[in-house]
């Protein structure tokens, strides 16, 4: 998931240096969104007392 996250803010900073200002801020929209779900993610899975899921 983090890799997704990482991919859509890799696409987002190249459409913002092309100029593509709509592109640039729903890909980084969607890069902050992926983040926080892996943070979620992470954060059960230490509570829960597993180990966290392979990236």
């Amino acid at each position: 998931m983090l890799y997704y996250a990482l991919l859509f803010l890799i696409i987002a900073v190249v459409a913002a240096a092309l100029g593509f200002g709509g592109i640039a801020g729903s890909a980084t929209m969607i890069a902050k969104i992926l983040f926080v779900i892996a943070l979620i993610a992470l954060v059960i899975s230490l509570v829960v007392g597993r180990r966290p899921p392979p990236l």
